[in-house]
Formats: C-alpha cells, structure tokens, sequence
C-alpha cells in the first residue's frame, strides 16, 4: 500500500497506531506500509491499517492511498471478511473505494 501526503506534509514515518503491526517507512520518493518484522501482528492487523489510513485521508498528513488488489484481498479475508475479499476487483483501490467497501459490506 502507498500513503499519498499532503502537500504540506514533507514526510510521514513509523507506527500509525499500536496494535495492528504495520507502519509507514519511505522507499524512495514514496511511502509504503510494511509488516513489523518483530513482535506481535493480529491476523486482521493488514486490514486494521488500511482502514485506518483510509479514515485519515483527506487529513492533515494523508491526502489519499493506493492499495493493491493484491494487498487488500488477502488483508480482507484474514480479517474474516470473506464476502468482501471475494468482491475485490483488479484495480487500485483508494480511499474513498476503502470507505464505500466498509459501508457497502458493513465492516
């Protein structure tokens, strides 16, 4: 998943929130989220992520994401969201497509 910031925003780096296991580095001229290496990851920890960074964007820090059909499918159905991860479609997944899954399959 890529974080988008905001202009404003001249980095954003390290753990969003403590219990899902992810958290934001740079690689290169983008940030993305990665799995921590050490410690304790709940099996919706992915997911938990997501949606998190999709609340915030439109935020100070986050102006929008892009997260693969490839990341989001299997976050879904670790998450237990079966249905859902059985509707993903093959296309980038932003923000508010984050937010219209969560209200469309009551996340």
């Amino acid at each position: 998943m890529e974080v988008i910031l905001q202009k404003g925003c001249a980095s954003l780096t390290g753990q969003l929130e403590s219990y899902s296991g992810y958290y934001i580095r740079r690689s290169g001229k983008k940030f993305v989220c990665q799995r921590k290496a050490k410690g304790y990851v709940p099996a919706d920890g992915q997911w938990r992520f997501i949606v998190l960074c999709a609340q915030m964007a439109g935020g100070i820090h986050i102006a929008d994401i892009k997260v693969k059909p490839d990341d989001i499918g299997p976050a879904l159905y670790k998450a237990h969201h079966f249905i859902a991860a059985r509707n993903i479609k093959d296309k980038i997944y932003n923000a508010r497509d984050i937010r219209n899954l969560i209200t469309t399959f009551g996340l």
